[in-house]
């Protein structure tokens, strides 16, 4: 059954603005979904941090500062993050969606890749990491999963340290912590340490991997990965891929160096020496072929594909940003050092200052687990896989999927009604309460989605905010909301609902809400009032004031009430604000001269500055020309004010 169509979210509108469309994936902290922005009506990806970690504020503080410094990054190497947000109990990014697969995808479909192709994927991601580098961030997590490349055959990096817990557990014995565990640097085991070096780290083990289809340190328990991190420096992989050019066995062993001084101080300075690489290369060395290396038929009866989509020349489009290939080139170091750094140290040619007794302590704890995980081998197999599902019927949901995950045990969710089950609890788990399950395997979660008929409660005189829980209580959605004035009914509250109380509906019925804004009351006129007895009158109505920032001209005596809004009569709710703006007085015009003009031409230029005309006529023999005007041409008059205008006799 496809667990998309299950997924509460799909189908939801997050936050007023993003229509989830389909569940991408789902990992420990996070589920990422298709998203559909409705306001810029364009694709993107919706991570939505899981709502137990909701609740931890340190957690949530923590995602919201990360998400700010990567959506300052702006580089084409690095998944965009466009917005942030909180809608109730889910805390979401949303970010670039990247049409395509994962380099973990690659890998695993084609084994291992050619040189070409690996520093095809390889420089990009450097690029990207150099920025953020450069910009003070280190992404600490590097791997293949954390690699997208779309489908156009640009390569982007994800998940900058953004959804990472507080407390992640890296010696726990299930594959996936394995997996994370085998790209990182010896002082991130050893002494908890990461700086820009422990990513040059990672991307060493990565460019290994790509090369030879498998990863440098290799082993059946966690104990034998940080034994051979902590004290084997990684093989040259052309011991697995014969033939493979001496410079790529250098950038391996450079990046992957156990001591972090003899490493590139960043990305950007590896991203230095992984083009200078590769420009000593000729083409037979960059398209030799790993024996790991997988070709899939085309599909049409043509040639097997390339290992990944490239333009011409080999290169990806955008893929190393040519500003940071510019500044990093200013920036490596000197040649001497480039020397010496392709062979790297042994720990006891050069021990970490005051680190000694630490790293024995390492080595004979490390080496202790190594034998036990040897001589528990058998009953690992038989008994030790397994584990026992943990009691969570009637659980809520967030604290049943991590008592699950705490286990070490996936989660699928289903949902189903139930007239017993409170909604949003456990009514049902698959394998049972007490049942054997292999320890790395997934337990349904069936959640209540309450009683498959409801009520609609009746919520007449109930405060707004307490009317929408109660509904979402009952599984029902708020819905529209009308707003009516009520002399019976408190402002804020609600007076109806649609259908109305006790009505019988299935869950996620929308239901209508109809909130009063307070007794109806006709709005005073306060024009040509000064400040305080306007504001007086209207208090005394059951009117907030508010006065505009600036006054106005007007006919009305300065410093008195020049617009109301809204107007005297309107009808407003008690509580509501009226703004008043203040007068600064008429403002005084010139008035122009108009005698022995036409009539229709004088009005219109006295008009069109501002003033009222009347005209006056003789009662024999009017002309239309002015004979005389009441203000004299020159003198100022207030605008808006009245100038008469009388017409030739004619005698």
């Amino acid at each position: 059954m496809d667990t998309t169509l299950q997924d509460p979210l799909v189908g939801q509108l997050l936050d007023g603005r993003y229509r989830v469309q389909a569940r991408i994936a789902a990992g420990g902290m996070a589920t990422v979904y298709q998203a559909v922005d409705t306001r810029l009506d364009r694709v993107l990806a919706l991570k939505v941090m899981h709502p137990g970690l909701a609740t931890d504020e340190a957690f949530v503080e923590r995602f919201i500062r990360e998400a700010k410094s990567v959506a300052r990054l702006s580089h084409p190497n690095v998944v965009g993050v466009f917005d942030q947000g909180t809608d109730g109990t889910y805390v979401y990014l949303a970010m670039e969606y990247v049409a395509g697969c994962t380099l973990r995808d690659v890998l695993r479909e084609r084994g291992a890749l050619q040189p070409r192709a690996a520093l095809d994927v390889l420089e990009p991601i450097l690029a990207a990491l150099g920025a953020a580098h450069r910009a003070g961030l280190v992404h600490r997590d590097m791997k293949p999963e954390n690699v997208l490349i779309g489908d156009d055959g640009r390569v982007k990096v994800a998940d900058f340290g953004l959804v990472r817990a507080v407390d992640t557990n890296t010696t726990a014995s299930t594959g996936s912590v394995l997996g994370t565990v085998s790209y990182l640097a010896p002082e991130q085991l050893e002494h908890g340490t990461a700086d820009a070096r422990v990513d040059v780290y990672a991307c060493g083990v990565v460019l290994y991997e790509m090369l030879t289809g498998g990863k440098p340190h290799t082993g059946g328990t966690v104990a034998q990965i940080l034994y051979q991190h902590l004290h084997e420096d990684v093989l040259p992989p052309s011991g697995l891929v014969p033939g493979l050019a001496p410079q790529l066995d250098e950038l391996v062993a450079l990046a992957c160096a156990r001591d972090p001084q003899l490493r590139p101080q960043d990305a950007v300075a590896l991203l230095f020496r992984a083009q200078e690489a590769r420009a000593q290369l000729s083409d037979a060395q960059l398209d030799i072929v790993p024996p790991e290396a997988r070709t899939v038929a085309a599909g049409d009866g043509s040639e097997p594909t390339d290992v990944i989509p490239r333009t011409a020349g080999g290169q990806l489009p955008g893929d190393t940003g040519a500003e940071l290939n510019r500044t990093s080139r200013l920036e490596v170091p000197q040649e001497s050092e480039r020397t010496t750094r392709l062979r790297p140290v042994p720990a006891e040619e050069a021990p970490p200052r005051g680190g000694l007794l630490r790293r024995r302590l390492v080595t004979v704890v490390a080496a202790v687990l190594l034998v036990l995980g040897v001589g528990t081998g058998v009953w690992y197999v038989t008994s030790g896989q397994f584990t026992t599902v943990p009691a969570v019927l009637d659980m809520p949901q967030a604290k049943a999927e991590k008592t699950l995950r705490d286990e070490g045990l996936g989660v699928k969710v289903v949902r189903g009604f139930s007239s017993n089950v409170e909604r949003g609890h456990i009514m049902k788990t698959d394998p049972a309460n007490g049942k054997r399950i292999r320890g790395t395997g997934t337990v349904t979660l069936t959640v209540s989605r309450g009683p498959d008929i409801v009520s609609v409660p009746d919520l007449s005189g109930t405060p707004f905010a307490d009317a929408k829980r109660k509904l979402r209580d009952r599984g029902l959605i708020p819905g529209t909301v009308n707003r009516e004035f009520s002399d019976e009914v408190a402002k804020g509250s609600v007076i109806r609902t649609d259908p109305a109380g006790g009505t019988k509906r299935r869950p996620d019925t929308a239901v209508g809400l109809t909130v009063s804004r307070g007794s109806a009351v006709d709005v005073p006129g306060v024009l040509g009032s000064d400040r305080a007895d306007a504001a007086n009158t209207l208090r005394e109505a059951g009117f907030q004031v508010r006065f505009a920032d600036e006054p106005v001209y007007s006919t009305q005596d300065k410093g008195t009430v020049a617009r109301q809004n809204p107007a005297e009569g309107q009808t407003r709710g008690k509580g509501d604000t009226i703004t008043l703006t203040l007068s600064k007085g008429p403002e005084m015009i010139a008035v122009p001269n108009v005698t022995g003009k036409n009539v229709d031409d004088a009005k219109r230029q006295l008009t069109d500055l501002g003033f009222q005309v009347e005209v006056k006529k003789p009662f024999f023999f009017p002309k239309d020309t002015v004979d005389t005007q009441s203000v004299e041409p020159g003198k100022k008059a207030p605008k808006g004010g009245r100038i008469t205008i009388e017409l030739d006799g004619g005698l």
